[in-house]
């Protein structure tokens, strides 16, 4: 199984720039999130360079300009870091999560129909 990095937050903003438009220089990176955010360009060069030493992203130096690929997918890393919030939370307990909600009054009727429909399809 792969190893799934750490990511923070702000390095999760970073990745969805890159999982989006892959193979993506450092300006392309640079230039998207300085108009999203309001982080300086040397904050998110660093980003990158943590996300490579955390071995998420990759890069290829093609004459004086880095380009990034994702080493990890989207969904690999979504789907590792939902299982980490239902052990870290609810101890791998996904009943646990949904009736934390239901006791709390978190789900809407909505939610419930949804939830019914999924149960009665088998989860897919």
């Amino acid at each position: 199984m792969k190893k799934i990095p750490q990511i923070s937050e702000a390095e999760f903003e970073v990745m969805k720039v890159v999982w989006q438009k892959a193979p993506v220089s450092t300006t392309e990176v640079t230039d998207y999130l300085t108009r999203k955010t309001d982080w300086s360009p040397k904050t998110i060069q660093t980003m990158l360079k943590r996300l490579v030493t955390k071995n998420a992203l990759t890069y290829q130096k093609e004459g004086r300009v880095f380009v990034y690929s994702p080493l990890i997918s989207e969904e690999e890393y979504l789907d590792h870091k939902s299982h980490s919030f239902l052990s870290r939370y609810f101890h791998g307990d996904i009943t646990a999560l949904v009736s934390s909600y239901f006791e709390n009054d978190q789900l809407s009727a909505s939610d419930i129909e949804t939830l019914r429909e999924m149960l009665s399809k088998g989860g897919n």
